[in-house]
């Protein structure tokens, strides 16, 4: 999800279209987000590891 989030924002960004660049930035974080959860420990949609 991160790596997808950062493919959207360098699209966005080269073609200037802002809905991209919105909608990765928004990837990006939430990816994150269910890493830093997954990888300390904590069950995350019912599973103990988020990939």
């Amino acid at each position: 999800m991160v790596v997808l989030g950062i493919i959207l924002l360098v699209v966005g960004f080269v073609t200037g279209l802002s809905i991209l660049w919105t909608i990765g930035i928004v990837l990006v974080v939430v990816g994150a987000i269910l890493w830093l959860l997954g990888s300390t420990g904590h069950a995350v949609t019912g599973r103990k590891h988020y990939w």
